[in-house]
């Protein structure tokens, strides 16, 4: 079997995420007045939905919104790591419509006490900023810190609340049916699991929703530093979705194995927590395994097509 060295990956890296120190350029003199004062501005104008979100990520009563913590440094290590293009051609009418756009959704959404547009209007300001200064090419180039941003931002409850109820259905599915093929008699109804002797019940925390987001956001990251073409980017995060949904489905299933067949206090406390952290390694693994196949898929088509082009040439 063909193998993709290290160093190939590297450069993959590299050229996927534009890291190579040597194509960046520092900011022209000419632009730190300019660009303080528009930073300036922006710190003024997003400083109370900054404030909050903030907050929010480091409320640790709710982890679902604490992802923040991670995925922000690691947008500002990635656009630091990308650096500036060496061509600046600003995109003065496109940053307009951005910023216009930008000052108008932060004003209705503070009039509406909505969160969640609030915040995105600073991703949309952010972006006007970028191609004011330094144009399309620049706003491209920085696309991953801009994802990470996207997906630091906790979604609103009602969004929640519409994603919790089908993911624990679906999951409760997957656990009855995988109870069912092990032969033990089983009863659904609803989220709630009936087998003899023990009734369990899928709670909001079990649908999944945490461990899909968390995928996800792996898959994005994966798929930036590993992967060099579009679609095997959006194979992997395709891919991650129902990944998270079967393998929480899985986790139902074993902890209504091991009620049955070993102790009912593996449906709570310390094992069904032990539980949840295992089915977080098998996700993680599957899909880096996937990745790793994604990346040799791509290896092999690139190593296929030199001899096709030099041929032709």
């Amino acid at each position: 079997m063909p193998h993709l060295s290290f160093p190939q990956i590297r450069i993959v890296t590299e050229a996927t995420l534009g890291v190579s120190r040597s194509r960046t350029v520092p900011i022209d003199r000419a632009l730190w007045l300019p660009l303080g004062t528009a930073l300036l501005l922006f710190s003024a104008l997003y400083a109370k939905p900054a404030y909050l979100l903030v907050r929010d990520w480091t409320n640790f009563d709710n982890p679902d919104s604490g992802t923040g913590l991670l995925l922000a440094p690691l947008a500002f290590w990635f656009a630091f790591q990308t650096g500036l293009k060496a061509t600046r051609k600003p995109a003065i009418a496109l940053a307009v419509a951005f910023l216009l756009a930008s000052i108008g959704l932060r004003y209705v959404s503070d009039l509406a006490a909505e969160l969640f547009t609030m915040r995105v209007s600073m991703l949309i300001g952010a972006a006007g900023v970028i191609l004011w200064f330094f144009g399309v090419k620049q706003l491209l180039a920085w696309w991953l810190p801009f994802v990470l941003l996207g997906l630091a931002i906790p979604l609103p409850e009602l969004v929640i609340a519409k994603l919790t109820a089908p993911l624990q259905l679906v999951a409760s599915r997957i656990g009855a049916s995988l109870i069912e093929w092990r032969n033990i008699p089983v009863l659904l109804n609803g989220n709630v699991i009936r087998i003899p002797g023990h009734d369990l019940f899928v709670a909001e925390a079990c649908s999944g929703l945490r461990s899909l987001t968390a995928l996800v956001n792996l898959g994005v990251l994966l798929g930036a530093m590993l992967l060099a073409k579009p679609w095997s980017r959006v194979t992997l995060l395709v891919l991650a979705v129902p990944m998270a949904i079967l393998i929480n489905g899985f986790r139902i299933f074993l902890t209504a194995f091991l009620v049955f067949f070993v102790s009912p206090e593996a449906g709570s406390g310390f094992m069904h927590t032990t539980e949840g952290w295992l089915m977080f390694v098998i996700a993680f693994a599957s899909l880096g395994a996937v990745a790793s196949l994604l990346l040799f898929i791509e290896g092999k088509l690139a190593r296929r097509g030199v001899p096709e082009a030099a041929s032709h040439g």
